[in-house]
């Protein structure tokens, strides 16, 4: 079953995880490539630098004793001795020894056109060199054919190795012997054992003369044969050393003059414990010849740097580029879902329009209920309003007849003007409830608030005037709010329904004084604070119910039953929405303002009693004139 699941989840995704990461490999690949090429570029510059250093630093060594041998030339005595006439040898031994003080040289000698060592600075030393015969020795050879000689050996007598520079002797133009100076390099090459990277010199027999590596040290670069050994070890050139081979195995060649190599690993003597290289793996070798000598200068610089680099570089070129095919396939499948997100969403959107319109078709119908319950509500008090009329009308009605009868027209032309006031006032009445029951399109227009209060006012006229409620309104001018003037109306009327409701439930035997103990009263204003107009109804009843507040605009939700019940009594009154109903004035009236950008809020006044404030945007100051709808009528 995993399996199946793996299986169906790689044919959605395809193949393009495994193509991101072949392509990173690849460009990992090429990174490492990249990297270690350049890499060994730089490290193949540096190591050129280094070669013209080390080489500079041995030429600067060597050439400061290159000319002693010859300054003994000018010597009387020395050239006596060496061609055997009578010359004192003990001021000869010891002008050598004073000046091989001086130079800070190993020894200084003078030896024959024989090859024997006539005069020495090392002549009252048990191994004086005094009485030698090296004619075997290069540099003695190379000197008495006339060239300047120079040769690196290791010393028969002390076996002490050093640099052997030799120069002939002459005297009226014949050679009569050779003059050596033995120079050390031991201090050269300590210093080469701090520098940064390896360094070895390899004489023409390719052994390694000097090394910073002390375990180098006479080693060779290349294996030798017998015949060269055996050619070697006649010259005891190396008095007999063993001249391992250093084991160095090509690896590939990187340019004409470096190449890489591999350095097997080996155990560090003693003498490579104070060394800070890393004598194993692979390495850049670099080699010059040295000038004026038929030597070579090797440099050896670690890879391990340049390969871990390239390593880095290619798991960093590797990660980024997976990661930003990665990010290719996150895209992908981001423009993916949002393709698929975007065809819900349309279709989510043409569900949520269809189902405002229809949900503000019903909103419409529950206002437009909601107005009829409050007609419905008022029937009574309506009813009563007209019946008085109509039952005036019959008596003037009755009346008139009988004066036109009896001939008092005076009294008939009075009775049928106050007929004709009477059907003024039934009039405006029935025209207001027409108005106040049509539908409205609920679209804003600037609405003075004065006068939707007082239509509001004269739809409730009959009721307040029964349950001698005062009423007081305070609108400003310039309270010009940005609504619907009908369904403000309606929200009005709400509200004062409810103030009546509190104020006729709690009225005292008399109905002059409330349960608190204040006349019952209805204080209506309406003012312009800056872009708000705000409408307060407040009352002198009971006032609000803790439980009351906290659910007051909750569709549903009634307190009629318990504002009859502590009228009993005087005490307590929830004002919600009492005096029967279903609970839906309230949050139909918080809806409407709601859909103006304004808001209704209902607490406790500070003086006692319910307080409502209606919230609403004012209209500007330039706007069409606001909408009166004054009602048609003689007598509010």
């Amino acid at each position: 079953m995993r399996l199946a699941a793996t299986a169906r989840r790689l044919r959605r995704i395809g193949p393009f995880p495994l193509l991101v990461l072949t392509i990173a490999l690849l460009i990992g690949a090429a990174a490492f490539r990249a990297s270690e090429t350049a890499g060994l570029a730089a490290l193949g510059d540096t190591g050129r630098h280094r070669l013209d250093l080390y080489a500079a630093s041995l030429e600067r060594e060597i050439d400061k004793y290159a000319f002693f041998p010859a300054t003994l030339e000018l010597e009387r005595d020395v050239l006596d001795l060496a061609s055997g006439r009578p010359a004192p040898a003990a001021e000869v031994n010891r002008f050598l020894e004073r000046l091989n003080q001086r130079t800070g040289t190993l020894a200084i000698y003078v030896m024959n056109a024989q090859g024997r060592v006539v005069a020495s600075s090392n002549w009252n030393r048990p191994d004086s060199f005094i009485g030698e015969d090296l004619f075997y020795r290069p540099y003695f050879i190379a000197a008495a054919a006339g060239r300047p000689g120079r040769f690196y050996g290791i010393g028969t007598t002390r076996n002490e190795p050093g640099y052997f520079l030799s120069s002939t002797l002459t005297d009226d133009g014949e050679i009569v012997g050779v003059a050596v100076v033995k120079v050390s390099l031991e201090q050269l090459e300590r210093s080469w054992a701090t520098v940064e990277a390896p360094v070895l010199v390899v004489d023409e027999n390719g052994v390694a003369i000097l090394a910073s590596v002390p375990s180098w040290r006479y080693s060779t670069l290349r294996p030798l044969d017998g015949a060269e050994r055996q050619r070697l070890e006649r010259t005891l050139q190396y008095n007999a050393r063993p001249l391992p081979p250093l084991g160095l195995s090509p690896v590939r060649r990187v340019s004409d003059d470096a190449e890489l190599v591999r350095l097997p690993a080996e155990a560090r003597s003693e003498a490579d414990a104070a060394s800070p290289f890393a004598i194993s793996g692979l390495v850049l070798a670099q080699s010059a010849p040295l000038h004026g000598t038929p030597w070579t200068l090797t440099v050896l610089s670690p890879v391990a740097p340049v390969t871990a680099m390239a390593w880095a570089h290619a798991a960093l070129s590797a990660v980024g580029s997976a990661l930003i095919g990665m990010l290719a396939l996150l895209w992908r499948q981001h423009r993916r879902h949002l393709r698929a997100l975007r065809h819900a969403n349309d279709a989510l959107e043409r569900k949520v329009e269809e189902r405002t319109r229809h949900l503000r078709a019903a909103q419409g119908e529950l206002v437009h209920a909601g107005k009829l319950a409050v007609i419905g509500q008022m029937s009574a008090g309506l009813a009563h309003e007209l019946n008085q009329p109509l039952a005036a009308l019959r008596t003037l009605s009755g009346n008139t007849v009988k004066f036109l009868q009896r001939g008092k027209l005076d009294a008939a032309q009075e009775n049928l003007d106050r007929i004709g006031q009477l059907v003024d006032r039934m009039g405006a009445l029935t025209g207001e409830l027409k108005r106040f029951a049509r539908k409205s399109t609920g679209a804003p227009q600037p609405v003075a608030t004065g006068r939707v209060i007082a239509n509001a006012l004269f739809l409730l006229d009959a009721r307040v005037t029964r349950s001698t409620v005062a009423v007081t309104v305070e609108a400003a001018d310039d309270a010009v709010a940005l609504c619907d003037a009908n369904r403000l109306e309606q929200v009005l009327v709400n509200l004062l329904t409810n103030a009546l409701d509190a104020l006729t439930g709690t009225k005292g035997t008399g109905g002059a004084m409330t349960g608190g103990g204040a006349a019952p009263a209805i204080t209506v204003t309406a003012a312009r604070h800056g872009a708000r107009v705000r409408i307060a109804v407040a009352d002198t009843g009971p006032g609000l119910s803790d439980a009351a507040r906290d659910r007051l605009f909750e569709p549903f939700f009634t307190t009629k039953d318990a504002a009859k019940d502590g009228a009993k009594d005087g005490t307590d009154r929830a004002e919600g929405e009492t005096g029967g109903g279903l609970g839906l004035g309230l949050a139909i009236s918080a809806g409407i303002v709601r859909d103006f950008g304004g808001t209704l809020t209902g607490t406790n006044g500070p003086d006692g009693g319910a307080l409502f404030t209606i919230d609403l945007p004012a209209a500007p100051d330039s706007g069409p004139d606001p909408v009166t709808d004054t009602p048609n009528r003689a007598d509010a």
